[in-house]
């Protein structure tokens, strides 16, 4: 019998998340959970939820900078946002996003940049959008010991590619495509994938046909865990609500209603009251 209190069950367990960990939650059918940080506050309030990881994304670029797409952010600015995540961070596994033109031009660049953000920013993983164009780099990147976790499907990076943000691989062709890109990032060793907005039956298919996990987000519920926008399951950021984004809160609007409070109390003299005063 183990000495002094035991936590209560619903406190999350504490160990450290690894990406073999990750895979053994595969193999034992433990569904995985991820969510996206972009701050030590935020990022804090997450690993304490008892996530399984966290991905500081280019998304940033939209929930943060005000940007349209993700194509705009720098590798600096990544750099930045994952060394204050990795602060707040004790048990998640923390995935740093590589920013668009940081790995596609050569894979000198694509390792440098990958080191950079372990080595300068702290984060345990970096995450590359694409297939087997890119599985030179990933090899070269997980052979010095950087684990690299692949992205398909709806790929931000390439939105004006793309022209649009709706379903991929609908058609046999691409979804013969993303079948090969899938096989491919996992024979280049990287140890999971983010599958974006296909089809349902095509994310089980792609989730049950390799043995690295396979994290989606609108690819249905046969994937082995699920991630999100923190600022989108929270109701934070509103310009647009992707029928998978599921609002866990309406952040945003309590936010609103609170500084509108602040404003009325100031402007008729009830802020600060006496015993709010020194």
């Amino acid at each position: 019998m183990k000495n002094g209190p035991q936590p209560p069950r619903d406190v999350p367990e504490r160990r450290k998340v690894t990406t073999q960990g990750l895979r053994r939650m595969k193999e034992r059918g433990e569904r995985i959970s991820a969510l996206t940080a972009y701050d030590q506050l935020m990022a804090e309030l997450i690993d304490q939820s008892g996530v399984d990881l966290i991905l500081v994304g280019d998304s940033v670029a939209m929930t943060m900078q005000g940007q349209a797409t993700t194509v705009g952010v720098t590798m600096e600015q990544m750099l930045y946002h994952c060394s204050i995540v990795t602060r707040g961070v004790e048990r998640a596994l923390v995935v740093g996003d590589m920013p668009f033109m940081s790995y596609q031009v050569n894979s000198d660049d694509a390792l440098r940049n990958a080191g950079r953000l372990v080595k300068e920013a702290g984060v345990e993983a970096v995450k590359l959008e694409g297939g087997s164009v890119i599985c030179a780099t990933v090899r070269r990147i997980v052979d010095v010991g950087i684990p690299v976790m692949g992205h398909l499907g709806l790929t931000p990076q390439s939105i004006h590619k793309f022209g649009t943000y709706q379903v991929r691989a609908t058609e046999p062709e691409e979804a013969d495509e993303l079948r090969r890109d899938a096989r491919a990032l996992e024979d280049a060793g990287a140890f999971a994938i983010v599958l974006e907005k296909v089809p349902a039956a095509l994310g089980t298919e792609i989730a049950r046909s390799v043995s690295v996990p396979v994290i989606g987000i609108g690819a249905g519920a046969g994937c082995d865990g699920q991630i999100l926008v923190s600022h989108d399951m929270l109701g934070l950021y509103t310009r647009f609500h992707p029928r998978f984004v599921r609002r866990y809160a309406e952040l945003g609007k309590e936010m609103r209603k609170a500084f509108g409070h602040f404003v009325g109390d100031v402007k008729s003299g009830e802020f600060p009251a006496r015993d709010e005063s020194y």
